[in-house]
């Protein structure tokens, strides 16, 4: 089977699977039951091929936009302007421009258009909206706005009804088959024994099969709601809008045409709009066109499209279309029905129960065949081979059906689909411990993980952030929020604090605004935030510091730069540019420094070994270390040239405080003891980095500390000695992270989890076997890369993710065991009694029900259950490890042969051992064999719970779903037995036989003890 599957099957990836590889294992799975249902998890790929078709066309399309409009800009002047009337409906509503004008200028990239209407300000007036102060939340305007653009929603596919999922499961061939069996059996039967009499076998099929059907239904319909849920969770977006002149956060759906929407650094466009004010916007658009050189937006090319990436700078843009009036709307509405990608374990068991229904057919075929020999047979010897009569027809159909119940439980159609079971219920219980899976496949991955690679801010630290030192002109300060702000800045000249004062709130990614109740908020990083409390601690006005200088320049920060520039043009006249980032980088740019008494001079060697001194102390107490400075530039400085990266006088040093989370330091142990490996890589500094990582226990005394940059010149050589012991990087560049990773995962063959918050980060969430994302400080495009969300930023919750991963893999297992079991002795069961005997024990009725026990109650029970704290204390499965393994193989071949032993035992010897005579006592023997045989299933179900501890009742009364399945599979049984014989072909049995069927079912339990015992 290994071999089988190794060549077929395996070829699918956790991420990124060509088409090619996924339609190539569909074709291999030859028997399938029922395709609707095995396939309904798996991605659809022809809507993956419009979606392609799509972005292809819209590459085009821009193409042709830009090359027009760059035309058009050239020849404008002349030109007359084209005729446009405004719509009476959208004049009605006091509007002076309609949603096809204003989507007609933004996709073709219409300037001879936007020039018409009189610029942004022109159509930001006809849209009655104001670039400042944005849309006034005036709930009348907002409806009619609505009634006019439209929503910023895409049309998605509709939620199926509960009979939906009836109808498909009614689309399994066998059931259809064995439909046929009894409707001919009810007729033939109705016309040899007349109503009700004849009747019975025909409604007991009936009665099994819509059963079954309802069953199944309602699991498939339970499944589809929790992945609703999900995928409502998966598209919450938050973005940064100005209306009525607050700046706030809101849900990217609630946007309208007129909106003022802030951008920066890792945001997605969240509809079609025009840029009107910013610095530096690069714009990705190959999620739109699959382009993937970036382009620049400025004044000149002002056209925003929905769903493309800020991969640079910041702006702000006003709204003109949204929701399917935009490509991008057009394309997820596509993209939604494309679905996601099968996992790997889903494929796998796909190929499992190709293999086995394969082995199935051929059993079913042969014990027809036999049977219908046997029948042959026994007519020749009575010499009435020539006269047939309705009895014999039913024979054959009973033969037929018992065939076809056969492939019905032969075929473990619900394996894949226990796949999808356990990870929906897994996806549903990691949101409430606030983990949002975004693949199906990371659920299953990283239980596999044997490496995680964390970031440092805000996941193994609190991210809240306040300056509590500093080093400003050569005096170092605790920075003490009792004490008020003069008596702080007393040994500072008023002229260095002035100098601060404008470089911590013009040099900012934040901002300081007055919200509704009329109080200062602070938005923006972390950082940036601590930084902006420190300048409003020293006494600062952030608006009033913001209008006396004009920005002409802003580089934002990025985590290969490792610093932000801005140049201001100051009220007095001249140029100044402002820089701040890692300390040693910038203070290596300067070459003088501010002192004591605010002279500026030059930076001598004592003074440069004395600061650094200072950003190692402040390092060495985990304090994270920013430097500020500044430089006066000549007056020939464009905005087109690029700041500069020397030449600055250094402000002074801030030491930032940022906690270790509670709990971090159990959870690293906890990944410790489970065999994976934590690794921190932080752009910080080295000492700070060190100090955090000790105190979280991920630095140990044999570990290695490095730097990126030393990391960048090992060999590959080196880096197979040193790598295995690196647990600090520090000041790593987002490329060190991405040659980490890789290296991890193909020359250690480990499976790597990484998580990120950056836009830099996207190509190491890309390349890692799991990406964990950042819900709080992470960006839209680490997210979008990422296949888990952590909700809360903290790394205890990549923990519990770890552990249930473990707990899907290994609940998929032992559904696998039990459902194996029950297949392996139900096949030979039927088989070697139809040969030996010319008659199958079990009919069709009753294999239908044993089918419903280990498929769909079975999944329900064996693949729900929640994770413990033991599955921490096991290795890794790692990238090699087999699903099916040895203690698997020794659990269910050795329960199969006891559980055939007993029922070969009571078909041989039943009658005697039970002094069974007269008519009925075939019947009876029949009903003791099949009741025996369910007995063993639900005892093998408990032993299932563990497939190598011998205690499988610990935690038992903890997992209700188990609880429920195991009483109402008994009770349903008696039913069964005593109440409903003529439609199940049973008879109701004495107290003693149930007692020895009940009894033989529970000998299953020590009989499972013991074989844990042997060793594999």
């Amino acid at each position: 089977m290994e071999n089988y599957l190794n060549e077929n099957f395996l070829e699918v990836k956790p991420k990124h699977s060509p088409n090619e590889v996924l339609q190539k294992w569909r074709n291999f799975c030859g028997v399938v039951k029922n395709p609707k249902r095995r396939f309904r998890f798996t991605a659809n790929l022809s809507k993956r091929g419009e979606a392609a078709a799509m972005r292809k066309s819209n590459q085009e399309k821009l193409r042709i936009a830009v090359l027009v409009s760059k035309a058009a800009f050239h020849f404008m002047e002349g030109v007359p302007a084209a005729d446009y009337v405004v719509p009476e409906e959208v004049k009605a509503r006091g509007f002076e421009i309609c949603a096809d004008e204003l989507g007609s200028i933004v996709e073709g990239h219409d300037v001879k258009k936007l020039k018409f209407h009189g610029g942004v300000d022109g159509i930001a007036r006809k849209l009655r909206t104001c670039t400042t102060n944005g849309l006034t939340s005036d709930n009348e305007l907002l409806n009619r706005r609505q009634e006019i653009f439209g929503i910023n929603k895409f049309a998605e596919a509709q939620v199926r009804s509960f009979l939906v999922f009836v109808w498909e499961a009614l689309q399994d061939m066998t059931l259809m088959i064995l439909a046929v069996c009894a409707f001919v059996s009810l007729i033939v039967g109705i016309a040899m024994e007349g109503w009700p009499e004849g009747a019975h076998d025909g409604l007991g099929i009936v009665a099994s099969i819509l059963l079954v059907v309802f069953v199944t239904a309602t699991s498939d319909y339970r499944q589809s709601l929790q992945f609703r849920d999900l995928d409502k969770e998966k598209k919450k977006i938050s973005i940064q809008v100005t209306r009525n002149g607050y700046r706030q956060k809101m849900s990217i759906y609630d946007l309208l045409p007129g909106d003022v929407v802030h951008l920066s650094i890792g945001d997605q466009v969240p509809a079609d709009g025009l840029f009107f004010s910013g610095f530096s916007v690069l714009i990705d658009e190959s999620s739109l066109t699959g382009e993937s050189e970036p382009v620049m937006v400025s004044m000149e090319n002002p056209f925003l499209l929905s769903g493309t990436k800020v991969q640079d700078g910041s702006c702000k843009m006003m709204i003109t279309t949204v929701g399917m009036r935009t490509q991008w709307g057009k394309l997820m509405a596509t993209l939604s029905e494309g679905g996601d990608d099968e996992t790997p374990l889903q494929v796998k068991l796909n190929g499992v129960a190709t293999f086995i229904g394969k082995i199935g057919l051929a059993f079913a075929v042969v014990t027809f065949a036999v049977l219908v020999q046997g029948l042959f047979t026994r007519k020749l010897r009575e010499g009435t081979h020539w006269s047939w009569s309705g009895d014999d027809a039913l024979e054959m159909l009973e033969f037929f059906a018992i065939a076809v119940t056969i492939v019905v439980v032969a075929v473990p159609e619900g394996l894949p689909l226990a796949v999808t079971l356990s990870l929906a219920f897994a996806m549903k219980k990691m949101m409430n411990d606030k983990a949002l899976v975004r693949h199906l496949a990371a659920c299953e991955t990283m239980g596999s993980a044997t490496s995680i690679c964390s970031d440092k801010t805000g996941t193994l630290t609190t991210n809240h952030m306040t300056v509590v030192k500093s080093c400003i002109c050569m005096n170092v300060k605790d920075v003490d929020r009792q004490n008020t702000a003069s008596s702080f800045s007393s040994g500072i000249p008023d002229s260095a604090v002035k100098l601060l004062l404008q470089s911590i709130f013009n040099n900012s990614g934040g901002e300081v605004v007055v919200n509704k109740e009329g109080k200062f908020e602070i938005l923006g990083s972390p950082t940036e935030s601590a930084l902006l409390e420190f300048g409003l601690f020293l006494g600062g006005d952030f608006q009033g510091e913001r209008q006396t200088s004009k920005l002409i320049k802003v580089e934002p920060f990025n985590s290969t730069k490792k610093r932000m520039g801005v140049v201001l043009e100051l009220p007095e006249g001249g140029l100044r540019a402002h820089t701040k980032g890692a300390s040693e980088i910038i203070l290596a740019a300067c070459n003088k420094v501010i002192n004591s008494n605010g002279e500026v001079v030059p930076l001598d060697e004592s003074t440069n070994d004395h600061l650094n001194a200072t950003i190692n102390q402040f390092a060495s107490e985990a304090l994270r270390t920013l430097c500020l400075a500044y430089m006066e530039l000549e007056n020939g400085f464009s905005p087109n040239d690029s700041i500069p990266l020397s030449g600055y006088t250094c402000i002074g040093i801030v030491g930032i405080k940022d906690p270790v989370r509670p709990g971090v330091k159990e959870s690293v142990a906890i990944c410790r003891s489970a065999g994976i490996t934590v690794r921190m890589v932080t752009g910080d500094n080295i000492n700070t980095a060190k100090a955090i990582a000790r105190e979280c226990g991920i630095l140990t005394d044999d570990g290695i500390a490095i730097e990126g940059p030393d990391f960048r010149e090992k060999s590959q050589e080196e880096l197979l000695k040193l790598i295995p012991k690196i647990q600090v990087m520090a000041r790593s560049s987002p490329l060190d992270k991405h040659t980490l990773v890789k290296q991890l995962r193909t020359t250690f063959d480990e499976v790597v989890a990484v998580t990120g918050d950056g836009t830099n980060d996207a190509p190491a969430l890309h390349e890692a076997d799991i990406g964990l994302a950042m819900g709080i400080a992470g960006t839209e495009v680490a997210k979008e890369s990422a296949d888990v969300i952590i909700l809360d930023d903290n790394f205890s919750t990549i923990a519990t993710v770890a552990k249930w991963g473990r707990s899907v893999y290994i609940n998929i297992q032992k559904f696998v065991q039990f459902q194996l079991t029950v297949n392996v002795v139900a096949l030979i069961v039927n088989f070697s009694s139809a040969c030996l005997t010319g008659n199958a024990p079990l009919t069709a009725v009753q294999l239908l029900w044993v089918n419903m026990i280990m498929d769909t109650l079975g999944a329900l029970a064996l693949a729900t259950e929640p994770p413990t704290d033991e599955l921490m204390k096991r290795s890794p499965v790692g990238r090699r490890g087999n699903f099916i393994n040895n203690v698997m193989w020794r659990n269910i071949l050795g329960q199969s042969l006891y559980q055939f032993i007993v029922i070969w035992y009571l078909q041989v010897q039943g009658k005697a051992l039970f002094q069974l005579n007269g008519p009925d006592s075939d019947l009876i023997l029949n009903t003791l064999i099949f009741n025996s045989f369910v007995f063993c299933q639900v005892f093998n179900e408990i032993s299932s719970r563990e497939m190598e501890k011998i205690n499988v009742f610990k935690g038992i009364l903890d997992n209700y779903v188990f609880v429920g399945v195991l009483s109402s599979t008994a009770l349903f049984q008696i039913l069964i037995i005593e109440y409903l014989g003529t439609y199940a072909s049973t008879s109701p049995l004495t107290l003693s036989q149930w007692f020895f069927s009940v009894f033989i079912g529970f000998l299953g339990m020590p009989i499972a003890a013991a074989l844990k015992m042997v060793p594999v």
